[in-house]
């Protein structure tokens, strides 16, 4: 059972819990402070693919499939996937998971996507309208470069503020089980314009949204 509080969010009562989750990564997200934490580090950008966008494909396919052996489950006990990246009709995505043959969820939610994810796997598995399903998401900084700004090969010059987009994919395995983190609650939302028109400055777009949450 759902119980709403407020308009935006959800109190999940049967608390599903993340019984497994998974983290990969490129070269340079491998390099830096949180390496330790990460299942694998791609050391080629491409991951041996011939497109940016084949190999965010591949980063998401590796979180999935890395999830899924963690949690000790097969893709047929998987009820639902709930993923997204950020390119054109989710093709990162689509592309990366074709091969599992799970139900799924196609979602764009740009960098809240993980989060969307999440909460949607959350509301299904405490509903129990999914005994088990997976929350994943993608990004790759050449794909996400060519989609919002410019190809890389154009040789554009990035301004100082300019944010990074991260190479890596994330997946997590939501389950109602006894053990792993639970999921008590979960919150939408809303469309918040800003008025920002810099699209290399995309932290100012999204970082005031943060505190328009409302109790």
């Amino acid at each position: 059972m759902n119980e709403k509080q407020g308009r935006q969010t959800i109190i999940l009562e049967n608390r599903p819990r993340i019984i497994a989750s998974a983290g990969v990564v490129g070269k340079k997200e491998g390099e830096g402070p949180l390496r330790e934490e990460f299942d694998r580090i791609f050391t080629d950008g491409r991951m041996n693919e011939d497109s940016w966008e084949k190999a965010e494909s591949a980063l998401q396919k590796a979180a999935i499939e890395t999830a899924i052996q963690k949690s000790g489950k097969k893709s047929e006990e998987i009820d639902l996937l709930f993923a997204g990246d950020l390119l054109g009709q989710c093709i990162g995505t689509t592309f990366g998971i074709r091969d599992f043959g799970i139900p799924f969820a196609g979602l764009y939610g740009a960098c809240s996507t993980m989060a969307l994810s999440l909460a949607m796997a959350g509301v299904f598995v405490n509903s129990r309208a999914a005994q088990t399903a997976i929350a994943a998401t993608s990004s790759h900084f050449c794909s996400a470069e060519k989609q919002f700004r410019l190809p890389l090969e154009y040789g554009g010059q990035r301004p100082p503020q300019a944010q990074w987009t991260a190479t890596a994919a994330g997946a997590a395995v939501v389950e109602n089980a006894d053990n792993g983190v639970a999921i008590e609650a979960v919150t939408f939302g809303k469309i918040c314009d800003m008025g920002v028109t810099d699209a290399n400055n995309m932290g100012a777009a999204m970082a005031p949204v943060d505190v328009k949450i409302e109790p």
